[in-house]
Formats: structure tokens, C-alpha cells, sequence
């Protein structure tokens, strides 16, 4: 059985998540099947997954393996599709990996236009706010809000993001509005610790920036319950921009310290592959990008 074969049973096997379901949608035998994966794994000279009586289940080599099997075998699939005309519209499935206020504020409204644009797509969106390793974990674009760590990623810049200190009216009419960093000390703080965050807020001073420590009064694991208490009251918040747009809109906050404000984060589309990158990645990167730099959040 040659490499290509070997690689489509075993996607088929972690796909599945057992051998016998892997057969039935093969079409083959549960035992060959079952001798493809013990000579792939001879011939990678190590263990891809692990058997019992409950299933199967990868090995860390293993789920490395399975992105990489999946990448290969997807592009392949899309090769012979070209050559054969297939692609006058992007077809296959997309993940986009996105944090979660960024995806329900700007994203999902093009998301649902960019599916009614090209019906041959099917979206996967992945809501989490800590970068993905896009090739490892399979992802094919990802929104990044910072500076790219890497200068070789494939990235389009949509625009950049204001990093702001915000209450709502009623905490500000009790008890005034800070004028300065270190006024921060004397008022009520909200303070998401997602991630272990520092317990502290960045300023700028004497053009580099500077951290504050702060002693927050309500600690939040979710940006979401941050800004929900500082509608209710509870005391100043640190945003981005995209996240209170429609509360600030609403007045049911207000900004402060705006003269103290760090430079707003950049906010960049990353891909995979690049040149080579897929039609459907490439059809919904410059779909997505189109029309971000429209939305008034991400001009500055």
C-alpha cells in the first residue's frame, strides 16, 4: 500500500475514531485497515496511536501527524479538483479561528455574506482568544490583534484597534472621572485575569510605556463578565475598541484618560501556505479584508 493510501486510512481512522468505522466508510476490510496502520507506522519508525477497548487514540507524534496527514490529503484533493476544472468557485471547508468579541462584532456578519456569496463552502469558526499554531492545529486563517511574532507569516493588516480605559455614566457621575494613571488608585477597578494576566495596565509616558499596578475590586475570568459589570456600574475597565463600539455608541459607557492611551494594536488576517494558499482561503481572506477596513472600529 503506497504513502498516499496509508495516510488516507489513517485520516480516516482519527476521523472515525476507530478502525471499524474508518472500514465502513473505506469500504475495506476492518483487517486491512488494520495492516495499513501497522505498516505506516513501520515505516515512520514510531507510534501513532494508541489501541483499547474504548477506541483508539493519537499519540502526541500522532496528532502532529493527523494535521499534517489532513493538510496533505486536503491539498492533494484540491490539486486533482483544479486539474480538473473544479475550482471556478472555492469549495471545501474553511477554519477560522477567531477571539471572541472580534468574531461576534465584525466577523460573523461577513462570515454569513461571504457563505451566501459562495454556497460550495463549509465555515468552521473557532472562538478563542490565544493565537493558534495554525499548520499544527489545522487552522487555515486566524485573526491576530498585536504585533506579529513572526515576520514570515502570511498576514493581510485590516487595521488597528484602540486600547482604552472605560465606565459606564452612573460609576462616573458618583465618583468623577480619573484624570491621570495614578488617579486609578483611588477608584473601583474591573480586571479580567484570563490567562494569568499581570495585574496591571500599560500607559505611556515620556514616549515608552509604562505599567500601573492596580488592586481590582472585582476580577473576571472573561472579558465578556468584565464588561458586563462595567455597564452595571462596578467600576473602570480596560477594552479594546471593537469590544464596547456598540455600548459607547449607546452611551452605556464612556471613555476616560483618553490622552493616556497606549498606541492602538495593530490587527492582521493570517494564513497558511500563502501564493499557494487554497481558492477558498484566498477567496474569503480578500472577502474578509474588504471589508474589515470598512468597519469604523479598525480605522485610526
Amino acid at each position: 500500500m503506497d504513502r498516499h493510501q496509508q495516510m488516507t486510512v489513517f485520516d480516516a481512522v482519527v476521523t472515525e475514531q476507530g478502525l471499524a468505522a474508518a472500514s465502513r466508510r473505506l469500504g475495506v476490510s476492518e483487517a486491512t485497515v488494520s495492516r495499513s496502520l501497522a505498516a505506516l507506522e513501520k515505516r515512520l519508525g514510531t507510534r501513532l496511536l494508541t489501541r483499547s477497548t474504548r477506541g483508539v487514540a493519537l499519540t502526541e507524534t500522532g496528532r502532529v501527524f493527523a494535521s499534517d496527514c489532513a493538510r496533505l490529503l486536503r491539498a492533494t484533493d484540491e490539486a486533482d479538483a483544479s486539474a480538473n476544472g473544479l475550482h471556478v468557485e472555492p469549495r471545501g471547508l474553511l477554519t477560522l479561528v477567531t477571539p471572541l468579541l472580534f468574531g461576534e462584532q465584525l466577523l460573523l456578519p461577513i462570515v454569513l455574506d461571504y457563505l451566501s456569496a459562495w454556497p460550495g463552502i463549509e465555515l468552521s469558526v473557532v472562538y478563542q482568544d490565544r493565537f493558534p499554531h495554525l499548520h499544527e492545529e489545522g487552522v487555515d486563517v486566524a485573526v491576530l490583534i498585536g504585533a506579529l511574532p513572526d515576520a514570515y507569516m502570511v498576514a493581510r493588516k485590516v487595521g488597528t484597534v484602540r486600547q482604552m480605559v472605560c465606565a459606564s455614566p452612573g460609576y462616573l457621575q458618583r465618583h468623577g472621572a480619573p484624570l491621570k494613571p495614578t488617579d486609578l488608585a483611588a477608584h473601583s477597578l474591573v480586571f479580567c485575569n484570563a490567562g494569568n494576566r499581570m495585574l496591571e495596565w500599560r500607559f505611556p509616558r515620556e514616549g515608552s510605556p509604562r505599567s500601573v499596578a492596580l488592586k481590582p475590586n472585582l476580577r473576571c475570568t472573561t472579558q465578556v463578565g468584565v464588561i458586563g459589570a462595567a455597564i452595571n456600574g462596578a467600576g473602570l475597565a480596560s477594552c479594546l475598541g471593537y469590544e464596547i463600539h456598540a455600548h459607547l455608541q449607546a452611551r452605556r459607557l464612556e471613555v476616560v484618560l483618553e490622552g493616556f492611551e497606549p498606541d492602538p494594536l495593530p490587527v492582521h488576517l493570517v494564513y497558511r501556505e500563502g501564493r499557494r494558499a487554497s481558492a477558498r482561503v484566498r477567496s474569503f481572506v480578500d472577502f474578509a479584508v474588504d471589508r474589515l477596513r470598512q468597519h469604523p472600529v479598525l480605522q485610526h
